[in-house]
This record gives structure tokens, C-alpha cells and sequence, in this order.
């Protein structure tokens, strides 16, 4: 028996639990978040507890090797229990597109920004973006999906979102356990985040033959060949990343179309989960 423990709480708690129990286990950081973006008494702490726990598992998965780099350097774990893998994947097969006509030229280009509603993933820049370009695009459409009001210091609250839906005239969706059918309807998935593990959300829209638009980051530039299946823009920078924006509005159906078609390659060739 052995025991395979996921994010933060589980990767620090379960570990050590297991250790007391004596069971083997291993950890997998599928990300940093919150308490590496930011320094504070918070983040000091979790590193403690991290470097305590992780002399504990087996082995210690890393998806991102910005994030393998970070534990090796800052002595949070031995080298010698490190295994790099290349995101968790994703099913090329149910993420798939059916192909549509294309969208005449002039119509309505829809943006959708896919993730837990926090300012650390971008979305304040991305309303500001979206701004910016309305003013030269108005027929261009801004939307929002994922929870809202989570549990994380940095999360968007409702108030904020009503505000932006009456300001900024952008479209908040919600929450869905039918993802593919907002990727779908789409015309570029944008991801402007601090810091990621391996994001899911902009694998999954590749894969459906989406162009893409995110971060320079670790978690966003593994899967973004720049200019090929979509554009990197600077972390906290809008109007980079309104620009990055603005070159997906201005390229040709074909173009687009084209774009997405490659990024769809890669998850093929480099993502897909078997």
C-alpha cells in the first residue's frame, strides 16, 4: 500500500501523516500558487512545512521545472527524490473540436478567460485589456468562467464581479461541469496568470484547436510556442497583454484557424495523457 497526495494541504499534511503511519508515500506539486507568488509570513511558513514533510515521501512529481528549480534552490527537498513529468495530460480525444464554418469576417470575436475567479490568475488584467481593445473592436466579446468568491486570499468577489459586468461590459458564466461547450463557442482562450502548475484550462482549449493567449510564466510558456499556436504576453502587464489580444483580432479566419489546428498538435505530441 502506498499513498499518492496532490497540492498543498495533502502534499505537506498527508505526507507527514503517512510518514507517522508508516506508509509509503508520494507527493506530485501541481503548482506553487498563492504562497510563492507572494511573500509574506504565510509563504515562509509553508516552506517550513514543506521542507519538513518532503524529507518524508518516496519521490516528489513536478509538472513544472520553474517549480522543481524553486524547491532544489531553496532546499525544500533532495535532488535524488525528484521526478520531472510533463503536466498530468489531457484526453486528446474527448478534447476535441468539431470543425464549424468559418466566422465571416467583421463578426463577433469571442475571448474567454478560463479559471477560479483570483486576481493572481490575471483578471483584473484581462478586464483592463479588454478595455483597451473595445474602444477599436466593439464588436469583440470578453467573458469570464470559473468560481467565484473561493477560499483564497486573493479571490474576486461578487461585488467586484457585478461591477465589471456593469463597467467593463464583460460576461461572467459562472461555474460549469461542461467546459468543452464554453471552449467551443469560443474563438481564443486567454489565461494571463501569475504562476501556474500546468495549466489545464489552456491544454484542454488547444487541444479543441483553440488559439491561445497567456503569461509568460512558468505553466503557461510550456504549452504556447509563441506566435505559432498563440502569444505570450508579460505577467501584470494589460496593455501586453491587449496587444497579444489585438494580434488574434486581426488575423485572418484562416489564420486563426490555422493556429489552432497546431496547437492542437503539440497536445497531441507533447500532452496527451497516455
Amino acid at each position: 500500500i502506498f499513498i499518492i497526495h496532490y497540492s498543498i494541504k495533502p502534499n505537506i499534511y498527508g505526507t507527514i501523516a503517512a510518514h507517522l503511519a508508516n506508509i509509503k508515500s508520494y507527493a506530485v506539486v501541481t503548482g506553487l500558487g498563492y504562497t510563492f507568488i507572494n511573500e509574506n509570513i504565510t509563504s515562509k511558513i509553508t516552506r517550513i512545512l514543506y521542507k519538513l514533510a518532503f524529507k518524508f515521501p518516496e519521490k516528489v512529481f513536478f509538472l513544472s521545472e520553474d517549480d522543481r528549480s524553486t524547491f532544489l534552490l531553496k532546499n525544500l527537498v533532495r535532488e535524488d527524490k525528484v521526478v520531472m513529468i510533463p503536466g498530468e495530460g489531457i484526453n486528446t480525444d474527448l478534447f476535441n473540436s468539431v470543425d464549424q464554418e468559418n466566422q465571416q469576417r467583421g463578426s463577433k470575436i469571442k475571448f474567454l478567460l478560463i479559471a477560479r475567479m483570483l486576481f493572481d490568475k490575471g483578471v483584473k488584467e484581462y478586464v483592463e485589456a479588454s478595455d483597451i481593445l473595445k474602444v477599436e473592436f466593439p464588436q469583440a466579446e470578453f467573458g469570464l468562467l470559473g468560481y467565484l468568491d473561493v477560499e483564497n486570499p486573493t479571490a474576486v468577489s461578487k461585488k467586484q464581479m457585478n461591477q465589471w459586468e456593469t463597467n467593463n461590459n464583460i460576461i461572467f458564466h459562472g461555474s460549469t461541469d461542461n467546459v468543452k461547450f464554453f471552449i467551443q463557442d469560443t474563438d481564443c482562450v486567454v489565461l494571463p496568470s501569475y504562476r501556474e502548475g500546468i495549466s489545464m484550462t489552456l491544454m484542454e482549449a488547444a487541444s479543441m484547436k483553440k488559439p491561445l493567449v497567456a503569461s509568460n510564466v512558468s505553466g503557461c510558456r510550456e504549452l504556447i510556442d509563441d506566435g505559432i499556436n498563440g502569444y505570450l504576453c508579460r505577467k501584470k502587464d494589460p496593455k501586453d497583454l491587449a496587444d497579444k489580444m489585438r494580434a488574434i483580432l486581426t488575423l485572418s479566419d484562416e489564420q486563426r484557424k490555422s493556429m489552432g489546428l497546431l496547437g492542437r498538435e503539440k497536445m497531441v505530441r507533447q500532452f496527451n495523457e497516455e
